[in-house]
């Protein structure tokens, strides 16, 4: 495990002769060796890797059984010099009983041996007939490879601080898989030794199973399955590898592949630990039973730089266009509907909006519109406000309206600069004052016009302010930081852009879906400034406080990983690669952090909204923070960073 908490995993699909033993030992050492070479640090082969699941009676033989032991003996020794683990699937005799096994071993010292708990005798299964159960077996010792191991299925093991356990194929598919009770022990990482046929329609269900019991147990989850050379009899053997962590697949085989297959994965057993601590149901449960840890030290393998795992640069947005419409309709209906409970609650019929002509209040419209034909509600009763300013450009502006009449909502223009012109002669502003006060100012002067028409019209003010901007404190106190329903608050600006797309590409109008598209590609911008001399945005957000992929990749990974600055500014610079150097993250992750601690008192004092993905800053749900907590510690670390590199 690397000093990120990351543990680099394979799973093993090596070619097999059943009942060859010699053969299956050899091209296991093979696999391991490749492994040992790429950085793994934990192997696991197949179930009955070393004499091929389908031996059938032959595995009653004590010539197969005896040819067996012998090949694992050699299979130990070969790897000896090797600084990884490895986990052999293979038939052991213990006593006058053969059970189907799990053996683990690393520098030629066999730890410990892990029997299958649950043998399926139905369908095409016959295990009963040859294997006996090892659900019960603790505390024991098994003679195995010319040694004397640990034999139990409550074994856990630790190499190097890293934390596993084992099951056996079917133990995976039963109602309470051993796994579920071996992560409440301890175990970060699961490892599956497999011999599953192929049938149609199992593989997907395979993948669900896999990826479930990973996310259930908070844990890896590795999974390999017998592959080319297993007897096609009555069966066939697909070689399946998968490799999961909470919920979500990292890697997996190529199916049906003539080729042996190494698939191999980084985990991240900071971030298992990280899910741990804050689940206080899985708390409730943790070391209920007591379980016998084997602990072990190998020397550290051939890590490279780069991680065995994808880092997604935009951890908030699905990547797969199918995956991205769905979960953008998805949200749609939350935030919709959370506003729709709110406005009958309040018995509300009417909502008031304003429209700057930017990403976040045409977002927040789209909803309320969508809000308004959920309740059967006239969209005339959605009162848009577009509050010309100093900064307004001609683009917004018109952007603006075009959007109010393609939605068919009221429309009223109510320009801010006599007011604040005034406002700044009552207060003594220096008329050339461009600081703070000029530009909350106007915020806090449309938020006003906002409230009173709201309480005008017995409506409600619907909020446009995203998760970005809150966690950047880049709202207005008492300005647009305020409303009396914030529809957006839990989602990303680089989500608010796939929304307004996604709501473009199925709006039926022609003009409105041009609106849109226009919306999309402007420059994000309070407009609080005046324009430049050709009338253009002069006051560029991302240009003041940085990228909102960089910052949105910062919020994520802090907050739903937990991660250190260190760890968080490893992974952008993979994540961002040719797109941003290390000295840009750095900085603007440093902006993150000053900016993240100092603004927590606009988050405390955030006003109700739909809370639509994992990561969101309510102070009544997700984040709990002190408005004077101290950043000194994480600016600590960024500081030593600096000269890294």
């Amino acid at each position: 495990m690397d000093s990120f908490g990351f543990l680099k995993v394979a799973a093993a699909v090596p070619h097999v002769r059943v009942g060859d033993c010699d053969f299956n030992a050899e091209r296991m050492a093979a696999m391991a060796d490749e492994a040992a070479q790429r950085g793994v640090e934990i192997v696991a082969f197949p179930e009955l890797a070393l004499t091929a699941y389908t031996c059938g009676d032959l595995l009653l033989q004590q010539t197969l059984l005896d040819a067996a032991d012998e090949a694992l003996e050699r299979l130990v020794r070969a790897t000896r010099k090797l600084p990884l683990t490895l986990i052999a699937g293979a038939p052991l005799r213990h006593g006058s009983t053969l059970y189907n096994c799990a053996v683990v071993f690393t520098q030629g010292k066999v730890l410990g041996v892990v029997p299958k708990t649950y043998i399926p005798d139905y369908g095409e299964f016959y295990e009963n007939r040859w294997f006996a159960s090892g659900a019960g077996i603790s505390d024991e010792h098994i003679a195995v490879a010319g040694q004397q191991a640990d034999f139990g299925a409550d074994l856990t093991f630790e190499v190097n601080g890293a934390e596993f356990g084992i099951e056996i194929c079917e133990d995976l598919w039963t109602a309470a898989p051993p796994s579920s009770q071996l992560a409440l022990n301890g175990a970060k990482v699961i490892f599956n030794l497999s011999a599953s046929p192929e049938s149609v329609g199992k593989h997907a269900y395979l993948r669900q199973l896999v990826a479930q019991q990973s996310g259930r147990a908070i844990a890896a989850y590795v999974y390999c399955s017998a592959g080319f050379g297993e007897s096609t009899t009555d069966l066939v053997f697909a070689g399946n590898a998968v490799i999961a962590e909470n919920g979500c697949i990292l890697r997996e085989a190529a199916r049906f592949s003539p080729d042996e297959q190494l698939v191999v994965a980084d985990v991240d057993i900071e971030r298992l630990e990280f899910e741990r601590r804050r689940n206080t149901s899985f708390r409730a449960n943790e070391g209920a039973t007591e379980n016998t840890v084997i602990e072990m030290e190998i020397p550290e393998g051939l890590r490279g730089v780069a991680l065995d795992r994808d880092i997604d640069p935009m951890p908030f947005v699905p990547k797969d266009e199918a995956d991205r419409s769905e979960r953008c309709e998805e949200i749609f209906r939350i935030q919709s509907h959370g506003l729709a409970q709110r406005m009958v609650h309040t018995r509300s019929e009417k909502a008031v909006v304003g429209i700057s002509g930017g990403l976040d209040s045409t977002l927040a419209l789209l909803v309320t519109a969508r809000t308004f034909d959920f309740l059967h509600l006239d969209r005339a009763g959605i009162i848009g406000i577009t509050m010309p300013g100093f900064g307004t450009t001609d683009r917004t502006y018109n952007n603006a309206l075009e959007l109010m009449r393609g939605l068919g909502v009221t429309i009223r223009e109510i320009p801010i600069r006599d007011a604040c012109t005034q406002h700044f002669q009552d207060i003594g502003l220096d008329p050339g004052s461009r600081g703070a006060a000029y530009e909350n100012a106007q915020a806090r002067e449309r938020t006003q016009i906002l409230m009173d028409v709201a309480n005008m019209e017995g409506g409600l003010v619907i909020g446009t302010g995203d998760l970005s901007e809150l966690a950047l404190g880049w709202a207005t106190y008492n300005g647009d930081q305020m409303s009396m329903y914030g529809v957006n608050a839990s989602v990303p600006k680089t989500l608010v852009r796939h929304l307004v797309k996604w709501a473009a590409a199925t709006e039926q109008d022609a003009a409105t879906r041009a609106t849109l598209l226009d919306i999309i590609d402007t420059p994000v911008s309070p407009e609080l400034l005046p324009a430049d001399k050709d009338g253009r945005i002069s006051q560029k957000t991302e240009d003041l406080v940085g990228p909102y992929e960089l910052h949105d990749f910062f919020l994520y990974n802090f907050i739903r990983g937990g991660y250190r600055p260190a760890k968080i500014l490893f992974l952008a610079e993979q994540a961002f690669r040719g797109s941003y150097d290390h000295a840009t993250i750095r900085k603007w992750l440093e902006v993150f952090f000053r900016r993240f601690f100092s603004q927590q008192f606009k988050r405390s004092a955030m006003p109700d909204g739909p809370k639509v993905g994992s990561a969101a800053l309510s102070p009544r749900g997700d984040w709990r923070m002190p408005s004077d907590a101290s950043a000194a510690v994480w600016l600590k670390e960024l500081e030593t960073l600096k000269y890294l590199k």
